[in-house]
């Protein structure tokens, strides 16, 4: 009788010890998933985040040969963020040498070494067009400006009356000069002209 008092005992602590193993378990599991899971709308514990909030997007990065998702506010570097009717998701920038892109095809920031001209990422700024920083810019007409015009009559669909607001613009001739190349990559090209909001008499 002792026997089988002791072999009843053996078996209830050894399922003691299972179930309370067994919820040690589920605690790591379920912090591995809360690490990985903040601000998902639906996670996995083998790939992380599924399906993020309507403002957040879904960053995939490959761990061996499955994806990891995160959400993310910003997507890293080399990424842009895709807002659409699937989950907003974090898309790769086609170039390698693209640090920021708009999308697959449109840089608008080169990784440094590299020069950004018309959303692409160059390693000289090509003929026309000189440095300035990390872009290529258009060069400048060889032209300096002269002084600033007087105001033009303030008007609105090209008459001087019948509104309460127009606008009207002033010049500054170009006065031909010759710039060495030095110059011109000191100077920005200059403006020419401005407009601003008046009001009718």
């Amino acid at each position: 009788m002792h026997l089988r008092l002791f072999a009843i005992v053996m078996s209830f602590l050894c399922e003691v010890i299972r179930m309370g193993s067994s919820v040690v378990q589920r605690q790591n599991v379920y912090k591995e998933m809360s690490e990985d899971c903040q601000s998902c709308l639906e996670c996995s514990r083998d790939n992380g985040c599924v399906r993020c909030p309507e403002r957040l997007f879904l960053f995939l990065q490959r761990r061996g040969i499955s994806h990891h998702g995160t959400c993310l506010h910003f997507c890293p570097t080399g990424h842009f963020g895709q807002r659409g009717k699937d989950p907003n998701r974090c898309m790769k920038c086609r170039s390698s040498d693209c640090e920021q892109c708009f999308n697959q095809d449109f840089c608008t920031k080169c990784k440094p070494g590299f020069r950004l001209y018309r959303g692409k990422c160059l390693i000289r700024c090509p003929e026309g067009t000189f440095t300035h920083q990390a872009d290529c810019l258009e060069e400048c007409p060889l032209a300096l400006l002269g002084e600033w015009s007087e105001w033009s009559v303030c008007s609105r669909d090209g008459t001087t009356c019948g509104f309460r607001w127009g606008k009207q613009t002033r010049l500054r001739p170009k006065i031909p000069s010759e710039r060495t190349s030095d110059e011109k990559e000191a100077l920005l090209c200059p403006t020419d002209s401005e407009t601003q909001r008046c009001r009718m008499r």
